[in-house]
């Protein structure tokens, strides 16, 4: 399979090379303490506490293996980024019509 790299549009060479100056810190809003109390604590390399992250999905997605034809898969492929969640949004409509009477 052909991996597309994303182009990033940027010369990361130039924002590495940058030296943060003076009046740049102003541009920083300073921390507060509920900031903290969401951040991931590490003593050293070492993760102690993992911090609030994205909130816990009421039905979240499972991974699961699926045999298709090979005319499916790519062309399911070729619509695009995102295809397995048009996919899922495809079975779910299917669904809701057979539960239909």
């Amino acid at each position: 399979m052909t991996v597309k790299k994303r182009r990033l549009g940027s010369n990361l060479d130039k924002v590495d090379a940058h030296v943060i100056q003076p009046h740049e810190y102003d541009e920083a809003p300073e921390w507060t303490a509920e900031d903290f109390a969401g951040a991931d604590v590490y003593q050293g390399e070492t993760l102690i506490r993992r911090g609030v992250g994205r909130p816990k999905l009421e039905h979240p997605k499972q991974q699961v293996t699926v045999r298709l034809d090979s005319d499916v898969r790519d062309g399911l492929r070729a619509t695009g980024q995102g295809w397995q969640g048009r996919l899922n949004e495809a079975a779910r409509e299917w669904l809701q019509r057979q539960a239909k009477p």
